[in-house]
């Protein structure tokens, strides 16, 4: 079987962005171990070069602080992943609307790893950007600002045995049923979804619906028409269904009593099936 935990092979990665067209567009920088690409990425340095270019990308074979959202620590084997970062500049989507980011990625993710797994197997959007096959979870997505200015970054897992993963819930393309996996193509295919999402969106001022971002995420969110608990800070917890998710990027769910409340990503600790206990 062909060993699929070689270093990333960025020169072909540039090779495919170039045939994509966007290789003027994105600057691909690799490195071999580092903290967080998120962090990197978020940090006011970089080259000139790097600061003219819409799109800043740092991959890495192995995170020594990688992190998901609330700060919940993450990991992988050095190179049974993709981890890495975009660093965008938003043009024109306004500050209040840069939150759908996340969604924009998981939704360029699923476009690159959807042709690579059975048809049987659903691939979809938990709530807010965890994206799921069935309903393990194959990879992560948080969005941050920093003095950079915004940043996305994403772990995929590859070929994760089941004695690798990193929770109980978890799974990878090999686990999921993929064959081996060319992550050069599958990089230079998340970002050339990716960079055609994202211009629609700018192209749109931000518009998420007259950019299909909403349409295409409510398409794809598998949270949506299932009762859920919203886990809260403090400890405290609401039951609902998932009823809808509003411009903004919040969760909306009807209680027991009739009630809409819509939930923030930033506000919420966790979001499990109903009959998962609290903690």
């Amino acid at each position: 079987m062909q060993d699929e935990r070689q270093p990333l092979e960025v020169e072909r990665t540039r090779e495919l962005l170039a045939q994509a067209g966007i290789d003027r567009r994105v600057a691909l920088t690799h490195a071999l171990r580092t903290g967080s690409t998120n962090a990197d990425l978020a940090a006011p340095t970089g080259s000139a070069a790097a600061a003219h270019t819409p799109f800043t990308v740092l991959t890495t074979e192995e995170q020594v602080a990688g992190r998901g959202r609330s700060g919940r620590t993450w990991s992988c084997p050095p190179g049974a992943g993709l981890m890495f970062s975009v660093r965008a500049d938003r043009g024109r989507i306004p500050a209040e609307r840069i939150g759908w980011i996340g969604a924009v990625l998981g939704l360029a993710i699923l476009d690159a790893v959807r042709p690579l797994l059975p048809d049987l197997r659903p691939v979809t959007l938990k709530w807010p950007n965890d994206v799921l096959v069935g309903p393990r979870k194959l990879a992560g997505i948080l969005a941050e600002m920093g003095p950079a200015g915004v940043v996305v970054g994403s772990g995929i897992n590859i070929s994760l045995r089941t004695d690798e993963l990193p929770r109980d819930d978890a799974t990878s393309l090999r686990l999921a049923g993929a064959g081996p996996v060319d992550r050069a193509a599958l990089l230079a295919a998340i970002l050339g979804s990716f960079v055609a999402r994202f211009d629609r969106w700018e192209a749109a001022g931000g518009d998420v619906d007259a950019a299909g971002v909403r349409g295409d995420y409510r398409a794809v969110c598998s949270t949506l028409g299932t009762d859920v608990r919203v886990q809260l800070p403090g400890g405290s917890s609401v039951t609902g269904q998932a009823e809808d998710v509003d411009p903004d990027g919040g969760i909306v769910l009807r209680t027991p009593d009739g009630a809409h409340t819509t939930y923030r990503a930033g506000d919420v600790v966790h979001l499990r099936p109903a009959d998962t206990l609290p903690g």
